[in-house]
């Protein structure tokens, strides 16, 4: 875990509805983690008089779902927009895109089932 004192510089929204943060530090001392981190998701704490043991121990413990990941997307999701494009490529007779996502998924979870019993 990196702690460290910083101002925030800027705060500006980007098109992906996400926000940009800019902090500015001079603890120079930890500049190579924060670089071994770039890209990374991380959890960030930010508090005007520091951060007391209690949140930092929340921070340690704090996981993230895929909603809390920008342009992540659930598995969920993922077979949605496959079964969408599959049914522009060949709707097999559904009007619908959903007509032919119920159809698709209840044939995948019947195999599942059928696999149990």
């Amino acid at each position: 875990m990196i702690i460290l004192p910083a101002q925030i510089d800027g705060v500006t929204s980007r098109k992906d509805k996400t926000l940009k943060i800019t902090l500015v530090t001079q603890e120079l001392k930890e500049a190579g983690k924060l670089f071994d981190l770039q890209n990374e998701l991380v959890n960030v704490g930010i508090s005007p008089k520091g951060l007391n043991d209690n949140e930092i121990e929340l921070l340690r413990e704090s996981k993230f779902g895929v909603e809390d990941i920008p342009n992540k997307k659930s598995q969920g999701k993922r077979l949605r927009d496959a079964l969408y494009i599959a049914w522009t490529k060949d709707n097999r007779g559904f009007e619908t895109s959903e007509a032919y996502y119920q159809h698709r998924t209840d044939l995948m979870i019947n195999h599942v089932l059928n696999q149990i019993e």
